[in-house]
């Protein structure tokens, strides 16, 4: 558990339990945020450097039917195009894991938000905004409101 988490006064340990599990949530929502865009990155320069390539290749073809059989005639060709489609599509699916975690680390910030009033009684009530003011500053989690 976070170190800023478990000196929390005033907070239960259900409560704490909760406020972890956002914030492990929202770093594998960063991770994935910025692996999608390396993928994404690297797809686009890839791809753009391979036509570069196929252009240069068959700059005096005559035809665009010319091109692609010079493409489906080469084994290079071929891999390099399939590597290409690799990477576009490890990216779309990187960007469905980052959906999904996000989707996760939404739902779960918006439940907290929900159950403020359930999670911090009483005396507690008045010393939530510190709890509220750490997590924005440490972890850059807005538990005020429930839009992003």
């Amino acid at each position: 558990m976070e170190p800023s988490i478990t000196g929390l006064k005033g907070t239960d340990a259900a409560t704490k339990q909760m406020l972890q599990g956002v914030v492990k949530r929202k770093k594998k929502f960063d991770r994935l945020r910025m692996r999608h865009l390396v993928f994404l990155w690297t797809s686009m320069l890839y791809t753009c450097a391979w036509a570069y390539y196929v252009y240069r290749s068959f700059e005096n073809a005559d035809s665009m039917f010319s091109v692609f059989s010079g493409i489906s005639e080469s084994p290079f060709q071929l891999f390099f195009l399939l590597l290409a489609a690799a990477f576009w599509g490890m990216s779309k699916i990187l960007f469905d894991k980052r959906e999904k975690a996000e989707k996760e680390f939404h739902a779960l910030r918006c439940e907290i938000i929900d159950k403020s009033k359930d999670l911090w009684k009483g005396e507690s009530w008045k010393d939530r905004h510190l709890v509220f003011e750490m997590m924005q500053k440490e972890f850059d989690i807005n538990l005020y409101h429930e839009n992003k």
